[in-house]
């Protein structure tokens, strides 16, 4: 992965795609100033945002990589103080990237529910019922393995009093699913101020589940 002690290309490109999106989740509002976190494997290093610093001040050198047991192999920042929640997505659910915001409508669902309602079958793409995890302190490893519980055969899950984690092959598909995540909540909080929401039930979400695995286009070879 390096090469006389210098980033190679894939990892530059790794790092730069970590800063797009971690500045994506302002434009959004999936976060507020620093807080939230993204991150990218590869191979066995992660390429993760730092700790405390502005999204659009950050440069390449100042993303961080640290190996699977979160020691520092490049850069000069400290990692998130997330850093636990994100090893272990990758060491027990085999993520590829992981993306953790603290979207409004998901925290305040948190505060109310202990799983996401099957409000819209775009549900199905997280395997199921979103669980809401157990509270534990920031940068725990209390907190890590609450979200791990909550993650099991998930590929996203709701952090009480926090915020989200989602996962996917690549950082791009789990910010795709941070942002359905907080859709689907606000859906359920926007229906449930005026009435009972109509929920779609489990055989429905599983057929909806059949169907995701072969939505979108097919690569050309």
């Amino acid at each position: 992965m390096l090469n006389g002690g210098g980033v190679d290309a894939r990892l530059a490109e790794q790092r730069r795609e970590v800063i797009r999106i971690a500045r994506r989740m302002v434009a959004d509002r999936l976060v507020v100033g620093t807080s939230g976190n993204v991150s990218v494997r590869c191979g066995d290093l992660v390429a993760v945002t730092p700790s405390g610093v502005d999204y659009e001040d950050l440069r390449v050198p100042d993303i961080p990589l640290v190996d699977l047991d979160g020691n520092v192999v490049e850069g000069d920042l400290k990692p998130t103080s997330e850093l636990p929640m994100h090893l272990t997505a990758y060491r027990e659910h085999d993520a590829g990237a992981v993306v953790h915001t603290h979207s409004l409508n998901a925290t305040a669902l948190s505060l109310l529910r202990d799983d996401v309602p099957a409000v819209h079958y775009q549900l199905a793409d997280f395997g199921g019922a979103v669980r809401v995890a157990r509270y534990a302190t920031f940068g725990s490893p209390e907190l890590a393995e609450s979200m791990s519980q909550a993650l099991a055969g998930r590929t996203g899950c709701v952090l009480r009093n926090h915020g989200t984690i989602t996962i996917a092959e690549t950082l791009p598909k789990a910010y795709h699913r941070a942002r359905q995540l907080e859709w689907l909540c606000e859906l359920w909080l926007t229906a449930a101020r005026v009435g009972d929401p109509h929920l779609l039930s489990d055989e429905e979400l599983a057929r909806c589940a059949k169907l995701f695995a072969t939505y979108g286009q097919n690569p050309r070879n």
